[in-house]
């Protein structure tokens, strides 16, 4: 078995909370699992069908789950009820952001649900979960977000606005914000982040699975042949990169860390340059350092 997890911090909760800080070391592991998240999403990217690849990674995350399970402490069962909700979440997050970019542009869509969804954490923790941050920790999350949004904008101004792509969006900042809410809450009863993210990985793949093979049996499966690469790295990404970012929340306050986890489109941008041979102008320049200042202010914090 692999050697068992460190127990995680009990945080504060509760109206008088104190504010908490974020371990100097929790930044470099949530900057490394976005960057991994980062990765995943250009693999997603790269392909002519990014739906189907979106499909493989998913499976090959679980497929990967399946392997590891039996060397890997399972979760405390009061953190169950947490990883059914999350399922649901994640199933209503795949939902609405396949309708988002069938409505829109993805340059548009994507990058305004990840940059409003650390706001609504940072607004809904303190009265729901009982973390209070600081003002130093607030400049960090509203840095970042704003540095999210305006790659937004600048991506806006190369596609038509479409109010029905942007609704269906900023709904799926909301259900990304409850899903991360109710991770970070499940994942400190888990006893297991590993195991917890896992078994979210297995259970989420089941059902987007079983959708794609219902609507596109036959071309899904002609595409995934020779591509079983792609599902294997990406799925290791996308687990690593969710796994970090859970362990991170044992530690430190979970809008600090999904604010953190958001600058995986500054490592995008540069994966799309590198990669994807994208252009990367002066807006998009300007803002990643935006997102660096609030990095910087997270790990201040």
């Amino acid at each position: 078995m692999i050697a068992a997890e460190p127990p995680p911090v009990a945080l504060p909760t509760g109206p008088n909370a104190p504010e908490v800080s974020v371990p100097a070391f929790v930044v470099p592991v949530v900057l490394l699992g976005a960057l991994l998240h980062a990765s995943w999403n250009t693999i997603a990217k790269s392909g002519p069908k990014k739906f189907f690849n979106s499909v493989l990674i998913c499976v090959g995350s679980a497929v990967i789950s399946i392997l590891l399970l039996p060397f890997v402490e399972p979760p405390a069962p009061e953190s169950w009820p947490f990883i059914g909700v999350s399922v649901c979440l994640q199933i209503a997050y795949y939902s609405l952001i396949a309708a988002a970019y069938e409505a829109g542009d993805m340059s548009l869509a994507y990058p305004l649900m990840r940059g409003v969804s650390p706001l609504l954490v940072a607004v809904a923790s303190g009265p729901l979960i009982g973390e209070l941050l600081s003002l130093t920790g607030w400049l960090g999350v509203l840095l970042i977000c704003t540095g999210v949004m305006a790659m937004a904008i600048d991506a806006g101004r190369r596609s038509l606005p479409n109010g029905k792509a942007i609704g269906y969006a900023l709904l799926n900042a909301g259900v990304i914000a409850s899903y991360t809410l109710v991770d970070g809450v499940g994942v400190r009863l888990s006893g297991s982040p590993l195991g917890y993210t896992m078994w979210d990985c297995i259970l989420a793949a089941v059902p987007l699975g079983a959708y794609a093979l219902w609507r596109h049996r036959g071309d899904l499966l002609r595409y995934a042949r020779g591509r079983e690469h792609l599902a294997l790295v990406g799925g290791a990404a996308t687990l690593g990169s969710y796994a970090l970012a859970l362990y991170a929340m044992t530690l430190a306050p979970v809008a600090m860390v999904a604010a953190l986890r958001e600058t995986s489109i500054l490592f995008g941008a540069g994966l799309s340059y590198l990669v994807l041979k994208e252009r990367v102008g002066w807006q998009r320049m300007t803002a990643c350092a935006v997102l660096l200042c609030g990095v910087a202010a997270i790990r201040l914090a």
